[in-house]
């Protein structure tokens, strides 16, 4: 695989999860990964971001009864978005990006 396909799929698992969260960069992974370690890495990477921040928003939404989440859960999102960003970006680069506060369960 050329590496600007690798770049553009790496960077396309990123893009499509605004629109479809699991399903899209689920898609390319599973297809690509066996070809391209960058796109390897990047499905990885993204779905620990995802499972991260999804326990992240649950705890938030918890903490809302005690008001603490009122203030977490917006927090999270826009991290969520900011990092994803920043994720596209440095897989378009060809980067190996680790986005910040991931727990890592996929190696």
């Amino acid at each position: 695989m050329a590496e600007k396909d690798e770049r553009l799929f790496a960077m396309l698992m990123y893009l499509l999860s605004f629109f479809f969260p699991v399903l899209a960069p689920l898609i390319i992974w599973l297809m690509k990964r066996e070809e391209s370690e960058l796109i390897d890495y990047h499905g990885k990477e993204y779905f620990n971001f995802f499972i991260s921040f999804t326990i992240y928003s649950i705890v938030s939404g918890i903490l809302i009864l005690v008001l603490i989440g009122i203030i977490l859960l917006p927090i999270v999102g826009i991290l969520a978005f900011i990092f994803t960003i920043i994720a596209l970006v440095k897989a378009y680069n060809g980067e190996h990006y680790r986005i910040p506060l991931v727990i890592r369960f996929i190696k």
